[in-house]
């Protein structure tokens, strides 16, 4: 008789041991279940209001009808591509060509996996600027790739309020970082978590060696509609000689406030989105069909509803109530150019050697203390910005704490007020 012992059971993939897929995320602490019942969570990049409600209304007509209640083309709806042809024709400066150089993903995390998949070969090495989008790492190995990391510097000794764009590439350490084994690079602009908008002599830099080392570029853009103070958003597929190499990633999500939707895009030549479609085929078939529509009819009406533009001046006010309050703190902190994040400087936050820990924080960076202890005494989460660092470089980013500011005003403002009483523990 075959034994059930613990022993015998079958074990799951070396891969998942990789990327840091089964450690305890940081999303799991400073989970909202984990956390008291009051605590305002501006730690997760999620907005807690609706989407406009001339897109939810496009939603439920979809789902009044037949068709878009059914498999779309793994393609993405013809509606869909045809409205992004509209809209980032002139941004791309291309005549897009809706059936090889667009594809519709769900959403754009699951579109990187699949060019992950259809490009990576076992041992291929993917280049990513620090502090990353944590699903990066994580979709890069599963699909065989190795990262290698590559820091942005903040300022030495900032005071103040401080611009994301003094976040700096070396670009000795990027040249230096590229071997015979580099496939691609990912450059994430706006960029999550430091509110970067690369400038277009950094993006010369990142494409002179793209094209001198034959190497992909993924353009992770999906905070594109999200630019504040007159910053130029610079697509690098635009660059010369760089439409060839470079797919262009979006998202629904941040666009119209809809990140549960997962509606997603790609731009870019046929030979990169033709392999990515097969990948992305067999990954879902076919993304979401009713939220396309909606996201279809979302982008039809964007121009004549000057719909992006109040969509930033209302996130720039949201972003001045969180820096007004950091101003009062006297706490440096990065102003950021685009996305929805503030990275506040944390490494002047005291709290107690003794102070009541769970078992998760302790042994990870001091940022993941102190967000604990903010979270807990002063009741707003926020998250450590070492999460986005491999560990030979983590102590850049235990420095700070990072807020976002996709939330009502009301919610922002009250967490101002009680952010207020952190001055009590700075030193």
């Amino acid at each position: 008789m075959a034994s059930t012992g613990q022993s015998n059971l079958i074990r799951f993939s070396d891969r998942l041991k990789h990327g840091r897929a089964l450690a305890e995320d940081v999303w799991s602490i400073y989970n909202a279940a984990n956390l008291p019942a009051d605590c305002i969570n501006l730690g997760q990049g999620y907005m807690n209001f609706a989407p406009p409600e001339w897109v939810t209304n496009a939603a439920k007509e979809a789902l009044g009808t037949v068709a878009a209640n059914h498999y779309s083309h793994p393609k993405g709806r013809m509606r869909l591509r045809q409205a992004l042809k509209k809209v980032y024709d002139p941004q791309l400066h291309r005549d897009l060509d809706v059936e090889k150089e667009i594809l519709v993903t769900s959403g754009a995390n699951e579109g990187q996996y699949a060019v992950f998949t259809a490009f990576l070969e076992p041992g291929d090495e993917v280049i990513m600027f620090e502090p990353f989008f944590d699903q990066y790492l994580a979709s890069v190995t599963f699909n065989g790739g190795i990262p290698v990391y590559v820091p942005l510097h903040p300022p030495a000794n900032a005071t103040g309020k401080f611009s994301s764009d003094e976040w700096k590439i070396n670009p000795d350490e990027l040249r230096s970082a590229i071997t015979p084994r580099t496939k691609m690079i990912i450059v994430n602009t706006p960029h999550n978590p430091v509110g970067k908008v690369f400038t277009r002599a950094e993006l010369e830099v990142v494409a002179a060696l793209a094209k001198e080392y034959n190497l992909l570029v993924m353009s992770d853009e999906v905070y594109d509609t999200l630019v504040f103070d007159g910053k130029d958003h610079v697509r690098i597929a635009t660059l010369p000689g760089m439409w060839e190499r470079t797919v262009t990633v979006g998202s629904a999500g941040k666009s119209f406030a809809a990140t549960g939707w997962r509606v997603g895009w790609l731009f870019g030549p046929e030979y990169i989105i033709k392999p990515t479609l097969a990948a992305t085929t067999r990954i879902v078939f076919c993304s979401n069909s009713p939220l396309q529509e909606a996201a279809a009819a979302g982008l039809e009406q964007v121009k004549e509803r000057n719909f992006f533009e109040i969509q930033t001046a209302q996130y720039a006010e949201r972003r001045d109530v969180l820096t007004s309050c950091f101003n009062s703190l006297g706490l440096p902190y990065t102003n950021p150019e685009g996305s929805y994040f503030i990275l506040l400087d944390i490494s002047r936050v005291k709290f107690p050697d003794n102070y009541p820990f769970p078992e998760s924080v302790l042994g990870r960076g001091r940022d993941f203390k102190a967000c604990w202890f903010i979270a807990i005494e002063i009741g707003v989460s926020s998250i450590p910005v070492s999460e986005f660092y491999c560990i030979e470089h983590a102590n850049i980013g235990e420095v700070y704490a990072r807020f976002a500011f996709c939330k009502d005003l009301d919610t922002l403002r009250h967490a101002a007020k009680r952010l207020e009483k952190l001055k009590e523990y700075i030193i």
